[in-house]
This record gives C-alpha cells, structure tokens and sequence, in this order.
C-alpha cells in the first residue's frame, strides 16, 4: 500500500512565541490642572471618581469582571501596584459599581 508523502512548511515562530511580560500599571495622559473656584467638596468627589475609574480599569485589565470578585482587599492591592494611596471604602464600592456597569 502507497503512502502519500506530505511536506509541509514549518510554523511562524512568532505566532506561537509567549506573551511578553506585563507592564507595571501606568496613568496613560498627563495630569492636568482642575478649574479654579469650585467647592472644594466637588475637588474630592472628582479627585475620587478618577481614582475608581482608573482602578477599574486596572482591575478590568487584571480580569477582575465580576463586582463580587472585586474585594477590598483586591482593590487596594491594586491601587498599591499603581502607586496610588490606599482607597477608602466609598471609593472600593464605586469600583465594584463601574465594573457591574462597565461590561
């Protein structure tokens, strides 16, 4: 019985190479100046949404996707790794809302 000989071009090696290593978490724009002469409870409560966001995406970006998976504990590991301070418990809960409202 004959058997029919096939050749083949060896694989792209770069198709199946390894993910290169992650980057450590960084604020993708520059800071910019916030308008003067607002109340300063709007300077907190803007200062603090910009923290959640851009935890949640931190979180996001780790494959944290479900609200119930987003702990305390997690969210602040997080906000160490980006060099932010330590996130308050409002904060911690307005993470978990945007990831329920960000998928």
């Amino acid at each position: 019985m004959a058997v029919a000989a096939v050749t083949t071009k060896p694989l792209d090696p770069t198709l199946h190479a390894p993910f290169p290593p992650m980057q450590p978490f960084a604020a993708p724009h520059p800071k910019k100046r916030l308008p003067a002469g607002r109340p300063r409870e709007w300077y907190v409560a803007h200062n603090r949404r910009l923290k959640a966001m851009r935890l949640t995406i931190a979180l996001l970006d780790s494959g944290v996707y479900q609200p119930s998976s987003a702990s305390n504990r997690r969210i602040r590991r997080a906000a160490e790794r980006l060099g932010m301070h330590r996130p308050s418990d409002l904060t911690c809960r307005m993470v978990r809302t945007l990831i329920r409202y960000g998928r």
